[in-house]
């Protein structure tokens, strides 16, 4: 790439590079702003570079949030030795990843992830398995053996309340879903 001058710009160090730049444009930026080739310039880069690694914005932005949140969010959930700790846990930081990026990115990447919506839910199918098997090991409920519906009626009803709000979830919504319609079902 050539600056103003005419000489060729130095590249970002490498991958770090632009990681740090992807990490940071979301929020600088928002998401309605951000393109690929804004981020390519910024890290000193190409956008075939990008898009190597990447297929779209949404995904450079999911990727950014994990590497800035510290992983995915399967590998982040400690066993807090009840199934209603653990839930509220996944709900709690999937509550405050969405308080720490910008509302349009909110609403932004679900209408892009494509094929990365699956690899999303496979991740919270894992997150959902484990809990449900370390709480059958305690005995807290009968078994891990529910429905689709039944495991994913913690995560939907949070992304249902997030997605059309502007307001973060607060932890009274959160123990509602937990208390009034994810438990009955997986102890019965």
């Amino acid at each position: 790439m050539l600056s103003s001058s005419g000489a060729r710009a130095p590249r970002a160090a490498g991958p770090d590079g632009r990681r740090k730049v992807s990490k940071e444009a979301p929020r600088r930026l928002g998401y309605a702003r951000l393109t690929m080739e804004g981020v390519a310039a910024r890290a000193h880069t190409g956008k075939q570079v990008l898009y190597r690694r990447w297929r779209n914005r949404a995904e450079l932005v999911v990727a950014a949030l994990r590497h800035r949140q510290g992983g995915s969010l399967a590998e982040q959930v400690a066993d807090t030795g009840s199934l209603r700790e653990n839930v509220l846990t996944v709900l709690r930081m999937m509550a405050d990843r969405q308080r720490e990026i910008a509302q349009d990115v909110v609403h932004g990447v679900p209408a892009e992830i494509g094929e990365l919506r699956v690899e999303v839910v496979g991740i919270m199918r894992d997150v959902m398995t484990t809990l449900l098997e370390r709480a059958v090991e305690r005995g807290e409920i009968p078994t891990a053996d529910v429905s689709p519906r039944i495991m994913n009626l913690p995560t939907d009803p949070l992304c249902h309340e997030v997605v059309p709000r502007s307001e973060p979830v607060t932890e009274d919504v959160l123990v509602e879903i937990v208390d009034e319609v994810f438990l009955p079902l997986v102890r019965r």
